[in-house]
């Protein structure tokens, strides 16, 4: 594997985040879009918010570059995924600015993922020919949308979704690494990731001086799916699982037990683990370090399933977020 590959992406997309931040801090500073905390949020001043005007169009255009200068087969999907991701950030800063319904955000996730899904290669089984190859569309479209949705809804506290997508373009880096060649596909994207996610850390770690905005956290959840969804269909299903496995344990847990209780799905809360440990005293800081650690793990999971054992790999990453979520709920925390 040529190391080109991976340190090349990772330095441009890290520099072209970490110096437009400033300038777009600049600008919304003048327009004064700000983030105001209210009963459900982690954060206590009013925040800047839009870092996806930056992180998006510079993992996409580094994404289409990438797509010219290397010989793979997803070269027309990534054409097709980031003009879709940039759709998506547009309505979703137009979301940022007027607060769209909850419904018009909804379909244009589902419009997007069904127009991904149409350009992706027929034979791209996601569910590995469980399901007859309609409704292996049909319930990949699904997830892909509860993703888009997830990694929006736990984009609630200083550095937490920059350490998980992070984690997740780490993790598909280190399975292409491993030389199996549908994975080694993916491993510039992946870094691309990485590399924009740690640019957009260094202005988003506690304390935040901007938040991802929904024009970053929309889009960048769906770029994310399109790399986990390509796992799946090569044949890494089990590293596709268990990659985001704290987010996706996180915010399915919490969603369940909002419609238990009957509460309105779609309307901004503060009941995810995350927020629950906050609430009890951990700092935002202790919080996306103990999900460091965490995905630190799953990382390791993810790639012993693919070289290894997936149920092995399943099981010890169940069993780690178990522990997390236990720790997040139920530990008395002390800043």
């Amino acid at each position: 594997m040529d190391w080109h590959l991976v340190l090349i992406p990772f330095f441009i997309s890290f520099s072209c985040v970490a110096a437009g931040m400033p300038l777009l801090i600049a600008y919304l500073k003048k327009r004064a879009i700000l983030d105001h905390p209210n009963h459900r949020s982690s954060h206590t001043t009013p925040t800047l918010k839009g870092a996806g005007l930056v992180i998006i169009p510079v993992i996409t255009i580094i994404w289409v570059i990438l797509q010219r200068l290397s010989e793979t087969h997803y070269n027309f999907e990534i054409l097709i995924i980031s003009a879709i991701a940039l759709v998506i950030a547009g309505v979703s800063w137009i979301d940022d600015l007027r607060n769209l319904s909850a419904l018009f955000r909804l379909a244009t996730h589902l419009i997007a993922v069904t127009v991904a899904l149409y350009f992706m290669p027929d034979d791209s089984l996601v569910w590995q020919g469980l399901l007859p190859p309609f409704l292996d569309k049909v319930f990949a479209a699904l997830a892909w949308v509860w993703f888009i949705n997830l990694f929006n809804f736990m984009d609630g506290i200083d550095g937490i979704s920059g350490v998980q997508a992070m984690s997740i373009g780490i993790g598909v880096c280190l399975i292409g690494l491993l030389g199996a060649t549908p994975q080694t596909g993916l491993l510039p994207f992946g870094s691309v990731i990485v590399g924009a996610s740690l640019g957009f850390l260094f202005w988003n770690w506690h304390p935040a001086k901007i938040f991802l905005g929904d024009v970053g956290s929309a889009p960048l959840g769906f770029l994310l799916g399109w790399l986990l969804l390509s796992l799946a269909y090569n044949g890494a299903w089990a590293a596709a699982l268990i990659l985001p496995g704290y987010y996706l344990a996180d915010a399915t847990l919490t969603l369940i037990k909002r419609m238990v209780q009957g509460k309105r799905i779609w309307q901004a809360h503060n009941e995810h683990y995350y927020q629950k440990a906050v609430q009890s005293g951990m700092s935002h800081t202790r919080v996306c370090g103990a999900i460091i650690i965490t995905n630190t793990i799953l990382i390791g999971c993810a790639i012993y399933a693919v070289a290894g054992s997936r149920v092995t790999g399943l099981v010890i990453s169940g069993i780690t977020i178990i522990a997390l979520l236990w720790m997040f709920t139920y530990k008395k925390h002390t800043s």
